[in-house]
């Protein structure tokens, strides 16, 4: 790593509309050839700041620098042809497409044009030369439909590095990938270190940082409050304390499990599903979850996670198998159906699933059971019943919010996760379907909503965990179910006893 500066980043100040001040003169740099974490709460300004380096946003105040030259951004066109990139969490990528136009999508160069068209074939030679060239090695020719999720993301990055980008900046890259998935991951960001790439890691998860970063950076409120320059010198639990400002004293007691003789609450058999594009997705799937414990499924994104939770909810049909709650069928039953039989769900896409963006806070806090008594009496609504149990979920979940009118789409997405869970866990539930519940949250926000679920499993409430976070997974779960193509390949009933190897086998080839 070398001691030059390629990025420097002084006094940055951002203010959103509504005076909420998201950055306090940040001061931030990057040498060349580094990889550098960016660390802090939701709501520390980490997602602004690399917006605004990336050319998404303008800053109100600040100066940045790139390779010594001041510079400000316009777009991100403008950051690009400076060489900053961005790799979002959620790929941007078209499925139907290859993985060379992909990455040629919005090029504009004559190098390929051969009879006023593209030469595809001259391209994707080139790619593979170049992916190969730089330890990335893919295939351009595949569908990226067909990519797994650690080959997209490879993907997303060769799309920068051909547009030769040389500072990459990765928000929370490893959130959807297995072990052995991020173990590549990192290899390949070392080696693109050591060719003089300089790379920006956002993430939430300290033991990543600590183990892939040359220096680590910690927002918080919109500040900086520590730049670690030799993260071998610091603990997981002091790099915790500097993220929120706080010791964590984990709260989360697990009780153990009545093993009396228990009727599973909730039984899927042999069950099939197609995904969007009629391709058969779910492939004779059976699963018993039992009252008071929580039963994770871990595995790689797209082996059939998303339907199997569209299933059991009702957003989905089903086209053979059966899902009893509770002793009834509710196979393709309506989504209201499920709801009034005590089923809760906390969707991955929180902002599109789980919230209506320009109703109010406190409308939000009642979606589902505003036809109900004391939110509506005789078709009426009724306001003063809805604002105090909005009051009431706000001060038990902890919820930042200036007021319970403001539009949901004013608060922060950590604040949104906070209130879809405070309302799908208000409701009384007897089964919780927990879909990433704590993709893109704070230690502290995670902390959260993992002694929120432990509490209702040692009441008695049935909890179906589906995370791409095998951490999360093994911290929460009383059985571990692997999925792989579609199918429930390796159930584990000791998560204390797993062998995270075997258990990534079986999650990237479905078998040992």
């Amino acid at each position: 790593m070398s001691s030059e500066y390629i990025i420097r980043m002084k006094g940055i100040v951002k203010t959103y509309p509504g005076g909420i001040v998201a950055l306090r003169g940040v001061d931030f740099d990057l040498r060349r050839g580094e990889i550098h974490a960016l660390l802090g709460e939701n709501g520390a300004g980490k997602t602004t700041l690399m917006k605004i380096l990336a050319g998404c946003l303008e800053p109100d105040e600040g100066e940045i620098y790139v390779k010594g030259r001041k510079i400000r951004f316009k777009s991100p066109k403008d950051a690009m042809k400076n060489g900053i990139g961005m790799v979002h969490q959620h790929f941007t990528l078209i499925p139907s497409l290859t993985v060379a136009e992909n990455i040629v999508l919005g090029m504009q160069s004559e190098t390929f044009i051969k009879d006023l068209k593209l030469d595809i074939d001259s391209i994707a030679k080139d790619i593979k030369r170049f992916s190969e060239a730089i330890g990335l090695p893919i295939d351009p020719y595949v569908p990226v439909s067909k990519l797994s999720a650690s080959m997209k993301q490879r993907v997303e990055i060769l799309r920068l590095l051909y547009r030769n980008v040389d500072i990459l900046i990765l928000d929370e890259p490893t959130s959807i990938l297995s072990p052995i998935e991020i173990k590549e991951l990192f290899n390949s960001l070392r080696e693109l270190s050591r060719k003089g790439k300089s790379i920006i890691l956002v993430t939430h998860k300290l033991h990543e940082a600590l183990e892939i970063s040359d220096r680590i950076t910690v927002l918080r409120r919109g500040k900086v409050v520590a730049v670690i320059e030799d993260p071998r010198k610091i603990s997981t639990e002091e790099l915790a304390e500097l993220v929120v400002g706080t010791k964590i004293i984990p709260q989360i007691e697990k009780k153990p499990i009545e093993m009396k003789r228990r009727e599973p609450l909730l039984i899927i058999e042999n069950l099939k599903a197609c995904d969007d594009r009629g391709v058969m997705t779910l492939r004779g799937l059976s699963l018993k979850l039992y009252p008071g414990e929580i039963l994770g499924i871990a595995g790689i994104v797209g082996n059939g996670q998303k339907e199997l939770v569209e299933v059991i909810t009702g957003l989905r049909s089903a086209i053979e198998g059966r899902v009893i709650f509770m002793g009834t069928d509710i196979t393709n039953k309506s989504v209201t159906n499920i709801i009034r039989l005590g089923v809760s769900y906390i969707p991955e896409d929180r902002v599109v699933r789980g919230v209506a963006l320009d109703l109010s806070v406190a409308e939000n806090t009642v979606l589902k059971d505003h036809d109900k008594e004391p939110f509506c009496k005789r078709g009426i609504l009724n306001p003063r019943s809805i604002i105090n149990f909005a009051e009431r979920i706000i001060k038990v979940f902890k919820i930042v919010t200036p007021s319970v009118k403001v539009p949901v789409r004013t608060l922060s997405g950590g604040n949104i996760q906070r209130l879809v869970i405070g309302r799908e866990l208000s409701r009384g539930p007897k089964l919780i379907i927990a879909e990433q519940p704590t993709a893109g949250l704070d230690i502290l926000s995670m902390e959260y909503v993992h002694k929120l679920l432990v509490d209702l499993r040692n009441r008695g409430c049935g909890v179906l965990l589906i995370s791409y976070d095998l951490d999360e997974i093994l911290k929460l779960s009383d059985r571990v179910a692997i999925m792989y193509e579609g199918r429930i390949v390796k159930v584990y009933n000791n998560p204390k006893e797993i062998d995270v190897k075997e258990l990534s086998k079986y999650m990237l080839i479905g078998g040992i």
